[in-house]
């Protein structure tokens, strides 16, 4: 009977064994020494061409991975950023994590997304995780406000970088923009228009309920004579939220006449109702959004709506975390702002 080679007896007493397969194993399918094969995996610039390539292909036919964690021991890096976001179904975040993933793959980095959600922001289990796992960055999606949470973050040193928001007190580093000036502009853009009767229909997590706040307190302070109603709606807030709102609002005794939402998927909930009823946008009613989503050109009509620039924010947090990485970062706070992007609907 003829003998096995290297790689299949590795591969045999693997499976009779724990499953993983070492770099002892990779080294014996290669028919090298361990210290060499760990040259070649690690160094292969040091050594034979050859012996890289045996190696190589030693680890293709075993299927090792490297077991990173020894190494991020030795160097105090782990090359993993944890970052957690309110909801995966909230797709007003996917610019901002797919241009966070791209710039920290671009220097090695792998990326950890845990979800928070809105009700219950940053459960202990969910940090406890993610800690454990001693990742080189978290960044969160708005500012951590649970005492808890922040206690746990500070207990860790890990740095932490808080996104979409402008907190008062950081815990770290900040990339975002100000929550309430968000809804003071809304509400000064419609007053400006000449609406006097204007309605805000909020999501009722920590952000929109402070872009909320900005709208109301700006309507009063500009105008004390214009009307404003509120209807608030679960997070994440959904297109059919939308249209029950505006149904609430036109059920009232006198209707709004300017609907500011705080996220661009209820504004088209909104647009969709308004449309159904036969009411014309912008004349009987203008809308307003918040997020500039990839749909929002093209309703119609075409939405208004307020806009921060993901992709920024992304990149600026990405940069943060090379910067501590190297040194220490001198600027720890960054504002990216927000824009208003006029079209058809207000």
């Amino acid at each position: 009977m003829p003998e096995d080679n290297p790689t299949t007896a590795v591969k045999r007493r693997v499976r009779r064994g724990s499953g993983r397969v070492t770099l002892a194993d990779v080294a014996r399918a290669a028919g090298v020494a361990q210290m060499t094969a760990s040259r070649a995996l690690n160094s292969p610039e040091t050594v034979n061409p050859d012996m890289v390539e045996r190696v190589r292909q030693a680890v293709i036919e075993t299927g090792y991975v490297p077991n990173l964690l020894a190494g991020a021991l030795a160097s105090a890096r782990s090359l993993l950023v944890a970052v957690i976001v309110p909801s995966i179904a909230s797709t007003i975040y996917l610019e901002f994590v797919q241009s966070l993933r791209g710039a920290l793959a671009s220097k090695g980095y792998q990326v950890i997304l845990g979800e928070s959600d809105y009700e219950h922001q940053l459960e202990p289990a969910l940090l406890d995780a993610l800690i454990a796992r001693r990742p080189d960055a978290i960044v969160t999606v708005g500012a951590v406000r649970s005492k808890e949470g922040r206690k746990r973050l500070l207990a860790s040193a890990i740095p932490v970088i808080e996104t979409w928001d402008m907190p008062a007190q950081s815990l770290d580093m900040v990339v975002g923009f100000s929550q309430p000036a968000v809804g003071r502009a809304a509400a000064e853009y419609l007053l400006g228009e000449g609406r006097r009767h204007v309605a805000i229909i909020s999501a009722n997590d920590d952000r929109a309920a402070m872009r909320a706040q900005g709208f109301l307190e700006a309507v009063k302070e500009r105008d004390s004579a214009a009307r404003v109603e509120s209807v608030s709606i679960a997070a994440p807030s959904t297109l059919g939220e939308g249209r029950r709102a505006l149904a609430d609002l036109l059920s009232r005794a006198t209707p709004p006449d300017a609907v500011f939402c705080t996220s661009d998927m209820v504004a088209l909930g909104v647009l969709t109702e308004a449309k159904s009823r036969g009411m014309k946008v912008p004349q009987e009613l203008a809308v307003m959004g918040y997020g500039d989503m990839n749909f929002a050109a093209d309703t119609d009509p075409p939405l208004t709506t307020i806009r921060a620039d993901g992709k920024v924010i992304g990149l600026q947090a990405a940069r943060l975390i090379f910067e501590r990485a190297s040194k220490d970062v001198a600027e720890r706070v960054v504002d990216v702002g927000f824009s208003i992007v006029r079209r058809a609907s207000a």
